[in-house]
């Protein structure tokens, strides 16, 4: 508790003397804290490697913010080479867990076909368990699904609702396909859709 208060109020110097012994014991969330003052520079030089160290650590027991930070550094080659097959890896134990970013980008890697087969149903299956905890992108994503019929039968119904909640947070895009799709809309299909969520 010391370190996020240190921390929290900029106070680097007190987080790392709470947090460096209890991550070299082996405690995960300490580890992943750590990993993020390297990789940001809050109270230690700037170190990449450090940071992957530290996250790769807390990662391996099963720490998720620290699995979807290591599977955005593979999925990108941002410190590490670029290898899709082990971003999948490390974004499944998160999404696993629950995580909605790691549901989202596990989503993204299916639909793209990035170190797993293309595979529509599985985005789809992804982007919702995501795009059900709010998250934006995600209810963006599967509107997208269901408009073009990817992965689920074509619906403008679900398209406009997962648009509608995404457009409700600011999501631009989902806003401008929103307009479209209620364009090729009756009024009780919209209302249909304003009843889904």
């Amino acid at each position: 508790m010391k370190g996020f208060a240190a921390a929290k109020r900029g106070d680097y110097a007190t987080a790392l003397r709470e947090w460096r012994p209890l991550a070299e014991q082996g405690d995960a969330e300490a580890q992943f804290n750590l990993g993020v003052m390297y990789r940001k520079g809050w109270g230690v030089p700037k170190n990449d490697g450090e940071a992957v160290k530290w996250y790769r650590l807390a990662a391996e027991q099963g720490d998720a913010k620290a699995q979807i930070n290591l599977g955005y550094m593979y999925d990108k080659g941002w410190v590490v080479p670029q290898n899709h097959v082990e971003a999948v890896k490390w974004y499944r134990l998160a999404a696993e867990q629950g995580h909605a970013k790691a549901q989202y980008n596990l989503g993204f890697m299916y639909y793209n076909g990035r170190g797993v087969p293309e595979n529509d149903a599985e985005a789809v299956k992804w982007f919702r368990l995501a795009a059900e905890q709010g998250h934006a992108k995600a209810q963006y994503n599967l509107g997208f699904m269901y408009y073009n019929g990817r992965g689920v039968p074509e619906s403008l119904v679900h398209a406009f609702a997962w648009w509608n909640l995404a457009a409700a947070q600011g999501h631009m895009d989902a806003a401008k396909y929103k307009d479209i799709a209620r364009n090729r809309m009756t009024a009780e299909q919209i209302a249909q859709a304003q009843r889904l969520r």
